[in-house]
């Protein structure tokens, strides 16, 4: 008896499709039922649901970053602000600890306000940020000062990425649970695997770390790499990322090399 391999996720994929194909007959009817599938990948699956814990370990690293950041870059108490983000959090955490599950429209509110307020927060650090860049701190030595604000941009960039991850996944397609429906809205993103439906199992939905992954590439090639918005606001959003991470990395680098008086 001849052994076979396991069928990878392409096998699988291309399976899919002959199965589908073969229900429908063939000639026509085969080309219809081959062409209503790839529709439903580029529309983008309902999703079967996924984990919280990768969003809340975000959401909590982003809190933590912006502990370490020096006094110069906090806007007010250093405890307000990550106090009033672990409060907005909580409820999160209380209604649905584990898993993403249909959610009501107060607390997918309640989600959108605390990734705002991280955000917030952030672009209001990283405004301090430039400007202690371009303007010796009184009584600080510039040596001093580089090191402190070195180690801020750092946190600042990545808090960058993890809000902005946070965004496209919360309101890509309506968001999480609104995604795990076939009637959600239109798609916001445009994944590979939404256009290259053999390369992955089938169906397939994307989770967090690829909205992770998309912002974390946007933010270092400064624009849209294999994942492309196809909704104004993700323009947008994406083009805000690229803007103050942009700002982060050349005004850094300037200093770095005392390009900066």
């Amino acid at each position: 008896m001849e052994n076979r391999p396991e069928d990878s996720p392409t096998d699988a994929g291309r399976q899919y499709k002959r199965d589908a194909v073969d229900d429908a007959g063939g000639g026509a009817e085969a080309e219809s039922a081959h062409d209503r599938l790839e529709s439903e990948a580029m529309w983008g699956e309902a999703s079967k649901g996924e984990s919280r814990w990768p969003a809340t370990i975000a959401v909590g690293l982003a809190i933590a970053l912006s502990t370490v950041l020096p006094s110069e870059l906090i806007f007010g108490p250093r405890w307000l602000v990550p106090t009033l983000e672990a409060a907005v959090a909580v409820p999160l955490l209380v209604a649905s600890p584990r898993r993403v599950t249909r959610e009501s429209k107060m607390l997918r509110s309640v989600s959108i306000a605390l990734i705002a307020l991280v955000n917030i927060a952030n672009f209001a650090s990283l405004g301090a940020l430039i400007y202690h860049l371009t303007h010796v701190l009184h009584g600080v030595t510039i040596q001093t000062e580089g090191r402190t604000l070195l180690a801020a941009s750092v946190a600042i960039w990545l808090t960058n990425v993890i809000v902005f991850g946070l965004w496209y996944w919360e309101l890509d397609r309506g968001g999480p649970a609104a995604r795990m429906s076939p009637d959600h809205r239109e798609p916001d993103f445009l994944f590979p695997q939404m256009t290259a439906r053999a390369v992955s199992k089938t169906p397939w939905s994307p989770l967090f770390v690829d909205y992770f992954y998309t912002s974390f590439t946007n933010a270092t090639a400064f624009s849209p790499t294999d994942t492309m918005p196809l909704t104004a606001w993700a323009k947008l959003l994406m083009t805000a990322q690229s803007m103050a991470s942009l700002l982060t990395v050349a005004l850094v680098a300037a200093r770095a090399v005392n390009i900066l008086s």
